[in-house]
């Protein structure tokens, strides 16, 4: 008898098995620099894009409206830690105030149960547009987070 082909079973990954890489892309009135922030984030949201519909509304035919595409549309990317010791990201927040600007470039990486990359999505020219500190409750047992909104110009799946 003939075998029968085995069914090839795919799991999702999970997602909170990824790390975060960003390095400065040299972008700006500051010189390049080699430093770079990694990993230890909890939490990263804004992966996705959408694309901007222009309606044209074509005269004698009421039942029908047109729609083109005029530009992709870019999330900005959101991403959590615990507060640690390191002040790197309040630091290139707080250095646009002062006219430090350096631009990050970035990849978000997804990885399996072995710690190896299965997706990884690179961004490009990231500004800090928005850091916020963590709330503190005396009353609470949790950990401090603070976030940091990152405006770019691109997500490409690597």
């Amino acid at each position: 008898m003939g075998s029968t082909p085995q069914a090839i079973r795919v799991d999702p990954y999970r997602a909170f098995n990824f790390l975060i890489t960003l390095v400065d892309s040299g972008a700006g009135s500051a010189p390049p620099q080699k430093s770079q922030a990694s990993g230890g984030f909890s939490e990263c949201s804004g992966l996705d894009m959408s694309l901007e519909i222009e309606e044209y509304k074509e005269g004698g035919n009421n039942g029908l409206i047109l729609r083109f595409p005029t530009r992709v549309k870019w999330s900005n990317l959101r991403l959590k830690r615990g507060v640690a010791t390191s002040d790197e990201l309040w630091l290139w927040h707080f250095g646009f105030a002062s006219g430090q600007v350096v631009r990050r470039d970035g990849v978000v990486t997804l990885q399996d149960e072995q710690q190896k990359p299965v997706k990884s999505w690179s961004f490009t020219r990231g500004l800090p547009v928005k850091w916020t500190g963590p709330s503190l409750n005396a009353s609470q047992n949790q950990v401090a987070i603070e976030e940091l909104e990152i405006a770019h110009e691109g997500l490409k799946l690597l």
